[in-house]
């Protein structure tokens, strides 16, 4: 048996209609299918066109027309040619209509459209990509939140979670023989939060590291006596700055995150 041809016919990109195509035809014990999307249909000259075809074809139209008016022409080509078609949003649609007395927009790729939220996640994507590490101490005066601590207390996988919930943070690495930067000291210390480990724990992952990258676990970066010296320099430094600590010993990055997100919003 040849493999179908399933014409997927859009007013927008066609994506939705194509998923759910390949998720049905997946439910057929690794049966296939040859898909050929039509995206952007805004006339009845190009739905006759994939009607002709589908019939030429022996094909099936899988569609999700928003505008009715399309979507009532390509019905009534497709039951004249005696072409199979099936509407996937079309019945949404009108229950919907139903559930909420009010028409809809027919508006194609609404959901595709980018809003003010998804502008302001990308936006604090890239401000964390680039004030990471202490790179840039001007990120510290401009961020929502600034995260403060000696290396891997995960202060940039934590950075990258807040950052998609549309905070702008900054992280600062603390280390004994560099001065932190001065504007760490002239943010509002509400705005900064302390990354607190214990030295056992720190000593592990250190370890871990040094010897994922193939290196010497003995060096001077994973010593415990290292270790306990930089955590004394950070408890020294977060004194000064007035701010919350958060012992990050034995919490997954998203537990440490909902802590910061609480304390921002009291």
């Amino acid at each position: 048996m040849t493999r179908p041809i399933i014409y997927v016919v859009s007013d927008s990109v066609g994506e939705t209609a194509e998923l759910v195509t390949k998720a049905a035809i997946s439910q057929f014990n690794g049966k296939d299918a040859e898909i050929k999307r039509f995206p952007y249909v805004e006339d009845y000259q190009h739905i006759d066109e994939v009607v002709s075809l589908a019939k030429l074809n022996h094909g099936v139209i899988i569609h999700t027309l928003v505008k009715p008016q399309m979507r009532v022409y390509l019905k009534k080509q497709a039951l004249d040619q005696k072409v199979n078609e099936v509407d996937i949003i079309g019945p949404l649609m009108d229950k919907f209509q139903e559930l909420y007395h009010k028409e809809p927009l027919c508006e194609p790729g609404l959901v595709r459209k980018l809003d003010d939220d998804y502008f302001k996640k990308v936006e604090a994507i890239e401000f964390a990509v680039k004030y990471d590490d202490g790179r840039d101490p001007r990120g510290i005066l401009r961020a929502d939140i600034i995260l403060v601590g000696v290396s891997r207390t995960s202060k940039t996988p934590l950075s990258q979670y807040l950052a998609h919930k549309r905070f702008k943070v900054a992280n600062v690495p603390l280390v004994p023989e560099v001065d932190p930067p001065e504007e760490l000291f002239k943010v509002s210390p509400e705005k900064c939060f302390g990354l607190k480990i214990s030295p056992e724990k720190l000593n592990y992952i250190r370890k871990e590291r040094l010897l994922a990258l193939g290196l010497n676990d003995e060096a001077s970066y994973a010593n415990i006596n290292r270790i306990k010296t930089e955590l004394n320099y950070f408890d020294s430094i977060v004194s000064k700055i007035g701010c919350n600590v958060i012992d990050v010993t034995n919490k997954a990055v998203e537990e440490t995150a909902n802590i910061i997100i609480n304390m921002k919003r009291l």
